[in-house]
């Protein structure tokens, strides 16, 4: 005899399965409205306001002459950005910068969460993740000062280390085989332990009947982090990764703009100091809004393609 399903009984299942409707009332949630209204403010004044100005980019832009004076020029800007050996250094030196920070800060803050997984005392584990987190609260500025006083040639104690054996003193913000090698490794130095937040959240997550299984199985601790803690992250590994393809191009202004000096242009100058450089300091507004454009347009370019590919390989979506 087949069962019999009310039709009462049905609605009422569709009903509950149904979601919720949300209903916006302001009256009642306005303190929140009120919270978010200065962030709304600042995105609007300085990340829309200055929309409007990238008509300079085709422009040969004249500030006594205005928007409406001055010559349009069409797409001359962006062909002088490839006919400048400059702008093809920088831009190189962008690339080379951003990848080695991408990849270092991708792999280091993984094999610290791995680690720091596995320390069992808890007090000593706060108080290390204490430790790695406190340079990414400080800014550039402080830092930027901190690391010149450091890495001095005459009374550095970095220097000071390498004479004590036996190696003589490096210029490391002045050598331009050595400044990319310390911006990295600054860099990195400032931000592993923060970054290790994303991967340190997502070993929480691990289910540890799995561990406990291993061990009747007879697994070692290397064991079970080859075998059950790096497939059960590698889903965030791989979201991470293709993100970070959106900042290929954005090498760091702050930290660079901080340390380099004319010595180092060679290897450290980026497309964000160079706009800087020629747009507010050599006048030449409407190439350096060309630069800023052609680096904005690259960069959402890949951010569609990394967030696309961690939605192919990590399932990973916002909306």
């Amino acid at each position: 005899m087949e069962p019999v399903i009310h039709e009462t009984t049905v609605k009422t299942k569709t009903s509950a399965l149904r979601a919720p409707k949300t209903r916006w009332n302001f009256s009642k949630n306005w303190p929140l409205h009120i919270l978010v209204l200065p962030a709304v403010i600042l995105g609007l004044l300085f990340h829309y306001g200055p929309l409007p100005g990238m008509i300079m980019a085709f422009q040969e832009y004249k500030p006594w002459l205005g928007f409406g004076g001055s010559e349009w020029v069409g797409l001359d800007n962006f062909k002088r950005i490839f006919e400048f050996s400059e702008t093809r250094r920088v831009i190189s030196n962008t690339l080379v910068i951003s990848s080695f920070k991408i990849v270092f800060s991708l792999i280091v803050p993984l094999v610290f969460a791995l680690l720091l997984n596995e320390v069992r005392i808890s007090s000593l584990k706060r108080t290390i993740q204490t430790l790695v987190y406190l340079p990414h609260f400080l800014s550039w500025v402080i830092l930027g000062g901190i690391l010149i006083d450091i890495l001095s040639v005459k009374g550095g104690i970095v220097n000071q280390a390498l004479g004590f054996f036996g190696i003589g003193p490096v210029f490391f913000l002045g050598d331009n085989q050595w400044f990319v090698f310390t911006l990295i490794t600054s860099d990195l130095w400032k931000e592993f332990g923060f970054s290790a937040i994303v991967f340190l959240a997502a070993l929480s997550g691990v289910n540890p009947s799995l561990y406990e299984a291993s061990v009747i199985d007879g697994a070692n601790r290397l064991q079970q982090v080859w075998y059950i803690t790096l497939p059960a992250i590698i889903p965030i590994v791989i979201v991470v990764a293709t993100l970070s393809l959106g900042q290929i191009l954005n090498a760091g202004f702050d930290q660079v703009f901080n340390l380099y000096n004319p010595l180092v242009y060679e290897s450290g100058d980026i497309i964000d100091t160079y706009v800087y450089r020629v747009g507010l300091l050599g006048g030449q507004f409407s190439f350096a809004t060309a630069v800023g454009m052609f680096k904005s347009v690259i960069g959402f370019i890949l951010i569609i393609t990394g967030y696309y590919l961690a939605y192919r390989f990590a399932n990973y979506r916002i909306f």
